[in-house]
């Protein structure tokens, strides 16, 4: 059978733009992990993997303008906010190869042995060692930064660790554009090419995760396309880690203090936020708990002032433009739903952002609304009125887990006496939490954290920040072995003057 080619398709006509590669065959696959396996001891020096990292860069820097036209073509998302994506991408590359060199990753601990202790002690030095090849599962919202040259693929290559990358269908040419300069970057590095490797097609995402030579996976992606994988992943002879990130109602918790004070600006910022990206943001603030009353109608009537300047918005394909319009339609015909800005489809290639409202007693009642309670992809945010603390309790409760919680306070006078409880509420549900700010943008830092209780991810990692590099190790430790027989970062009189405990 003839492989099936790949299209790069413009979101603005839904046209095909042209050919840019074919799907992936298990054939193809099985060739491809075993060209990234067989080169995965050239990353083993800590200093060529930096170089490699920086390299990659810095080539992409250089290629700013192709990438940023390319993507634009097949994602509709305009050239700034791509613009500055690709810097983002590239800051990341780069603090991975700091993370490298710095090595404090390793987490290297070494007890000295003690022949009195009881039971007595050896001679033992831990260290964490690469797992092996990873397959990254490339995001449709985030062409660059959570795709090919992003986190899941930075961070693995910085343990350690060759890539083989499924390419997402939405992007298909910015893929093959960036895994060239990857590959190009390697070469530069004194690295073979097949340290990143990419693949195309439905059918070859599944054959990777099955693949024996995988050692683990990151997938930004759906619910059900991510939960998919990791149940494959699990039901392997040999099951892998699964580090997948599936999607996010991300509350947010707006006391009756803080909207007394300030209801017009949270109105105006929750509308900004919501609407960025035309709402196709992981931590868009889906899910509202504001009070009812007078302080509340002001925000609202802020929000849907901010939300109606909004213009038409084209999503990023139109199976997901089609889900958009679905998904408000389903929502829009509950009983109580009221919309005080109607969401749904703009023109035949786009849609128009919205406003939900509905009163917190009825999600506190039972399952009959529970479509309010689940992520809706796109400029769409639900508003749940509350008439009492308790309703805010009972509503958070029905609440799955997600990468983002906020809670607004009061900031004048004196303190918010719901913010201590209700920051103790929202803590088990998210991995972040943010106090009198907005979930949208996520800083590329050591003690970031984007991950959260299921469904918002599989695992108890981060994908964005330093820490994501822990993915992709694997404890282990030498008992009692002469010195000259462990790697330098183990050695006595701590060779390479790296951080140990």
């Amino acid at each position: 059978m003839a492989a099936e080619p790949v299209w790069s398709v413009d979101p603005r006509t839904g046209k095909p733009r042209e050919q840019v590669a074919v799907e992936a065959t298990a054939e193809d696959v099985d060739r491809s992990v075993r060209a990234a396996h067989a080169v995965r001891e050239a990353l083993a020096d800590r200093s060529v993997r930096a170089a490699f990292l920086r390299t990659a860069a810095d080539l992409l820097d250089g290629a700013r303008e192709q990438i940023v036209e390319t993507a634009d073509a097949e994602t509709a998302l305009g050239p700034v906010r791509l613009t500055g994506e690709l810097a983002r991408t590239t800051a990341q590359l780069r603090a991975f190869a700091d993370v490298v060199e710095e090595g404090s990753f390793l987490d290297i601990r070494i007890d000295l042995p003690d022949p009195g202790a009881i039971p007595p002690r050896p001679d033992m030095r831990r260290w964490k060692i690469p797992l092996g090849v990873v397959a990254v599962y490339a995001a449709s919202n985030f062409p660059l930064a959570f795709s090919v040259p992003g986190g899941d693929t930075a961070s693995a290559l910085a343990a350690g660790c060759p890539v083989v990358i499924k390419a997402h269908p939405d992007h298909p040419a910015t893929s093959e554009l960036c895994a060239s300069l990857l590959r190009r970057a390697a070469v530069k590095a004194g690295l073979p090419e097949d340290v990143v490797v990419l693949v195309h097609g439905f059918d070859a995402g599944v054959e990777l995760v099955r693949h024996p030579l995988v050692a683990a996976a990151g997938f930004t992606g759906s619910v059900r396309g991510g939960r998919a994988l990791f149940d494959a992943a699990a039901a392997r002879p040999v099951p892998i880690p699964f580090h997948g990130e599936l999607g996010s109602l991300n509350p947010v918790v707006l006391t009756s203090a803080a909207i007394e004070e300030r209801a017009e600006e949270i109105g105006a910022g929750l509308a900004g936020s919501m609407t960025l990206g035309a709402g196709q943001f992981c931590t868009k603030p889906g899910f509202v708990l504001a009070p009812s009353g007078e302080a509340g109608d002001r925000f609202l009537d802020a929000l849907a002032l901010g939300v109606s300047e909004t213009g038409p918005a084209v999503l990023l394909d139109r199976r997901m433009r089609d889900a958009f319009v679905a998904g408000v339609t389903e929502r829009t015909a509950l009983d109580g739903v009221r919309a005080p800005v109607a969401p749904g489809a703009g023109d035949a290639h786009t849609v128009s952002a919205g406003v939900l409202a509905v009163d917190a007693a009825l999600l506190a009642e039972g399952d009959r609304h529970h479509l309010l309670l689940e992520e809706c992809f796109g400029p769409v945010t639900v508003v749940a009125r509350y008439d009492s603390r308790d309703e805010i309790t009972q509503v958070l409760s029905r609440l799955p887990g997600n990468l983002t919680a906020t809670l607004h306070v009061a900031t004048e006078g004196e303190e918010d006496a719901d913010a201590a409880p209700l920051l103790a509420e929202l803590t088990p549900l998210a991995g972040r939490v943010l106090v009198n700010g907005w979930p949208t943008g996520v800083a590329v830092a050591p003690a970031q954290h984007h991950g959260g209780p299921y469904p918002a991810t599989t695992s108890t990692s981060t994908s964005v920040g330093a820490t994501a590099i822990e993915r992709w190790l694997r404890p282990f430790t030498y008992q009692s072995t002469p010195d000259h027989l462990l790697p330098p970062e183990l050695r006595d009189g701590n060779p390479l003057g790296l951080p140990r405990r």
